[in-house]
């Protein structure tokens, strides 16, 4: 009988309370300990099974966007419970969420369509998201969530760390910072049996070769930047900091929304040309947005929180991105990354939009009817150029529990 709550996306106290379960149900097997506290000071607790001195780490919640990774890690960790050659030689550490506050200001009820997702949208700026921090920020100025998670990295020295990741519409991937031979196999096979697509292309792994259909690598350090624009470098993150025990991270992304056009390997007739058309078009709507802010902005006064920052921060990569693409060659032809791309492009100024929404409804400001609008009719649009269809929830949980204990076995065949 599952000790865990009924399907659906967990809220952080949902979360602790379903942790604090498990750990009952096993005392003797099982610890739940507050490891940190977030900048408002909100605990963040990791969840331990075993004792095992070979480790694994998954982290949930890193970004408060992607919500399937609480349920993933609840599912993994009573899998873990119930089947003890699982955790024979592997100690188990759940990070339950990275960013409990982004995770309580991103709402995720029950999105019925893209629309009702991006209504309640938040994602911070890259200087305030725990893995991402380090490669914005110097050391000295690291926010308290990142520092809790190296020490978590550092006291557990895991051989793996897996971080739940997600995507509104499109395919699952795999980003590894070191290649675990045999995992493209089981991941595939999985994605085939739940009807997710393998986002061959993902613009997040754009230029980084693959060790199978959506399984990519890290390029040896040196290798020449995709986007040479974007300001961060995964060699700087969270994601990193295990290489110096020996480990490994694997980000494994599963969609909420799939899209057949994701995973389509043919050659694109004319990438250069389309990646021209959408920084053409990533401007222009960016523009729109830029519009509203500035126009609202001399009346929100006392209002720059992180919706508002985060906002700023998304409409400040858009001149950077969109040369990129002007003037970048491809780091892919295929039908599937310009189809990427092109979701990327729509979802940037999407999630601006969505978030200045929030602080100009908050505000009580006239300009958020217009900002209303141009959500709805973005959202629809994304959900109309790539046939978006939703992909169950269960089904989301199971092809990423599925892939944290392939990756797990995989690289600890690797690690021997």
């Amino acid at each position: 009988m599952s000790l865990l709550p009924e399907l659906r996306y967990l809220t952080l106290a949902e979360l602790v309370v379903a942790a604090r379960a498990l750990a009952a149900h096993r005392p003797g097997l099982c610890t739940l300990r507050q490891v940190g506290a977030s900048r408002a000071g909100r605990p963040l607790h990791l969840l331990s099974i075993g004792r095992a001195r070979r480790a694994v780490l998954v982290v949930a919640g890193a970004h408060a966007n992607e919500p399937t990774g609480g349920s993933t890690l609840l599912a993994v960790a009573e899998r873990v419970l119930h089947e003890p050659e699982l955790r024979a030689d592997i100690s188990w550490h759940f990070l339950l969420c990275a960013d409990p506050d982004g995770a309580c200001l991103h709402v995720t009820p029950a999105p019925r369509s893209l629309y009702d997702y991006h209504l309640g949208f938040f994602r911070p700026a890259a200087q305030e998201q725990p893995e991402w921090a380090p490669a914005a920020l110097p050391s000295d100025r690291l926010p308290p969530e990142t520092r809790a998670l190296t020490r978590v990295i550092d006291e557990v020295r895991p051989y793996l760390q897996v971080t739940l990741h997600g995507t509104d519409l499109g395919g699952s991937w795999v980003q590894l910072t070191k290649d675990v031979p045999g995992l493209a196999e089981p991941f595939a096979k999985s994605a085939a049996e739940l009807h997710i697509p393998v986002e061959t292309g993902a613009s997040d792994a754009a230029g980084w070769p693959a060790s199978g259909p959506g399984v990519h690598v890290m390029p040896a350090p040196g290798a020449g930047a995709a986007y040479p624009s974007m300001p961060d470098d995964a060699r700087s993150s969270t994601w990193y900091h295990v290489h110096r025990y020996g480990g490994l991270t694997a980000v494994v992304e599963v969609p909420m929304w799939a899209s057949d056009l994701v995973d389509d390997p043919a050659p694109h007739p004319a990438p250069d040309r389309a990646l021209r058309r959408l920084a053409v078009r990533l401007r222009r709507d960016a523009r729109e947005v830029e519009r509203v802010l500035g126009e609202a902005l001399p009346r929100l006064d006392g209002f720059d929180g992180p919706l508002l920052r985060a906002a700023k921060w998304a409409l400040e990569l858009v001149p950077g991105l969109a040369a990129d693409w002007m003037h970048t060659p491809p780091a892919d032809g295929t039908m599937a990354y310009v189809g990427s791309v092109d979701a990327f492009g729509r979802r940037l100024p999407l999630r601006a939009a969505a978030m200045l929404l929030r602080v100009l409804r908050e505000a009580d400001d006239s300009a958020a009817p217009r900002l209303e609008h141009l959500v709805a009719t973005w959202s629809d649009a994304f959900a109309e150029r790539f046939r978006a269809r939703w992909v169950p929830l269960e089904h989301q949980i199971e092809h990423q529990s599925r892939t944290v204990l392939a990756a797990a076995l995989h690289a600890r065949d690797r690690s021997a």
